[in-house]
């Protein structure tokens, strides 16, 4: 399910059969591939498998991981407990240490086999092209993938302990891990090259869990609106966890711990941090606000009173914030930030295509062959539907060019057609009964192709006793024959009881007839009848007849 390297690759190989094979078939196909994978990545949910850090101390384990600790990529819903089950069973004179903390030099150098594992957390790192929020959805994937920095954060107490307030003296640890190599890559596990910690105090600790549960908030409610058949129970549970203050408390052990003259008076150099996480508080009620009315929108009638007594919490909470901190809108690009696209850009038709009203840029490729139809459009980009005189003037157009371009066309292939219909009307077996006088009245055909015309340019048709001999009009005055139809420019001359070149049909099927005798200098076609150049009874000489 990492369509994103599947992408990736699919651009390089779309070059070469674009650029280098030319195999269109294969780029259609692989595009078709690429657009199924952008449209998983938005709509199908990915689970996040966990990371898990494991050391490998003592001088019982083999050399490559003695001493060293590596960062593993579980599985998909694979807890701590079974990873660390299915890795003990390839060492089982193992010993699990129960601590979290670097072991000593005693255990790293002991004979024995100690396994240190604990998860960890991988650090989002998004690439340079993300340069504006785009959808969670699409970000959750670098969450867990394309990961080379991992944290784990142990909490410490510092100082007296509170027991009214616990946030105000604990102190968080935090080891960074960085591996050799990007997770996942050829393994699932990598060493980790290098090792470093850093502390972060309350106050930063405070900073850093409210803007993690907006960001959870604001997660939360664009999933809901980007798939409204989502599961309301972790939306309820969220919920139900920020706004009521019995379950969790909220954000008033801050208050209690940080916003009082005491805490500023010793650390006066946090005045900044302060007012930030003032800020994240007040911005905190326009995420639930949103939260909730979509809760109010899917809640079945079972959970009607929960969620009731949730909407008595969040208006008490509500007005408390906007006192205390200011009031915060939703911001008006809220689609943007989702990264999705417009609900009107996805609103589908569900009329007919027969009566769906064209747009301007329909129209005008039905109209143009390839201009667009106003400087500056393309066919990215969607134009307003026009108004019904308008369109009905514009079919109205469409319908009239098209009428005028078939008569074109039909003139234009009647011409073309009239040789090949008299060709095909005489090669028919069908026996045709014509007089000398009368006209050759022909069916028009569309033929695309104008025919080439026969070398011998005599037909052979019916049976030996009736013949005729095409000729193409002359344009001398002196020989004119019969004329068919008034626009042709082929006729026919009929004679009958006559063989052609005084050969038999008998001959004609084995031996060419050899060119008839020039009548005049513009004819080459008609035959002459007169016995002075050839006799119709006997056979050419001997030296006439030659095989071509």
């Amino acid at each position: 399910q990492m369509w994103e390297e599947a992408i990736a690759l699919g651009k390089e190989l779309a070059e070469q059969y674009e650029n280098e094979m030319f195999d269109y078939e294969q780029l259609s196909e692989l595009l078709r591939k690429q657009a199924q994978f952008y449209e998983n990545i938005v709509k199908v949910i990915r689970p996040k498998p966990d990371y898990f850090a494991v050391g490998y101390y003592g001088q019982g384990f083999p050399t490559f991981i003695r001493n060293k600790v590596f960062i593993y990529r579980g599985k998909e819903y694979e807890r701590r407990e079974d990873f660390e089950a299915r890795l003990l069973t390839q060492f089982p004179n193992a010993e699990k240490m129960k601590t979290t903390s670097p072991p000593g030099d005693d255990i790293k150098n002991s004979s024995g086999q100690y396994i240190q594992c604990f998860t960890v957390k991988p650090k989002l790192d998004l690439p340079s092209k993300f340069h504006r929020p785009v959808s969670e959805q699409i970000v959750s994937f670098y969450r867990v993938n394309e990961v080379q920095r991992f944290e784990y954060s142990r909490p410490v107490r510092k100082g007296e302990k509170n027991p009214d307030n616990e946030f105000a003296n604990m102190w968080i640890e935090r080891t960074i891990y960085v591996t050799a190599y990007k997770l996942p890559g050829i393994l699932r596990w990598f060493e980790v090259k290098s090792v470093f910690m850093v502390e972060i105090s309350p106050l930063e600790n405070a900073i850093e869990t409210m803007q993690l549960t907006n960001d959870k908030i604001n997660n939360m409610v664009q999933q809901h609106l980007n798939d409204p058949n989502l599961p309301i129970n972790p939306l309820s549970m969220l919920l139900n966890g920020i706004v009521d203050p019995a379950v969790m408390g909220g954000f008033t052990n801050y208050e209690k711990a940080f916003f009082n003259e005491k805490y500023m008076h010793e650390h006066p150099e946090d005045h900044d941090k302060i007012e930030k996480l003032k800020d994240l508080i007040a911005w905190q009620i326009p995420f639930l606000a949103e939260g909730i009315r979509i809760h109010g929108e899917k809640v079945t009638e079972a959970l009607r009173p929960f969620h009731e007594r949730m909407e008595a919490c969040f208006r008490q909470l509500k007005e408390k914030v906007e006192k205390q901190y200011g009031v915060r809108a939703v911001p008006s690009s809220l689609d943007d930030r989702r990264g999705s696209r417009p609900r009107s850009m996805v609103r589908s038709f569900t009329m007919p295509s027969s009566s769906r009203p064209l747009s301007v840029a329909s129209v005008s490729s039905i109209s143009s062959d390839s201009t667009p139809s106003r400087p500056g459009s393309d066919g990215f980009v969607l134009e307003p539907l026009l108004p019904k005189k308008m369109h009905s003037r514009s079919q109205d157009k469409l319908d009239k060019d098209d009428l005028d371009k078939d008569k074109k066309e039909k003139k234009k292939e009647k011409r073309n057609s009239k040789h090949q219909e008299i060709f095909d009307k005489e090669f028919k077996p069908t026996d045709i009964s014509l007089q000398q006088s009368e006209a050759v009245i022909l069916s028009e055909t569309i033929s695309p192709l104008r025919p080439q015309r026969p070398k011998s340019q005599v037909i052979n048709v019916i049976s030996s006793e009736r013949r005729f001999s095409v000729s193409p009009s002359p344009p001398s005055s002196q020989v004119t024959p019969p004329p068919i139809t008034p626009r042709t420019k082929l006729s026919f001359s009929i004679q009958s009881n006559l063989e052609l070149n005084g050969m038999s049909s008998a001959d004609l099927t084995d031996i060419p007839p050899p060119l008839p005798l020039k009548g005049s200098m513009a004819d080459y076609g008609n035959l002459m009848e007169s016995q002075d150049l050839i006799s119709p009874t006997t056979s050419p000489p001997a030296h006439q007849r030659v095989s071509p």
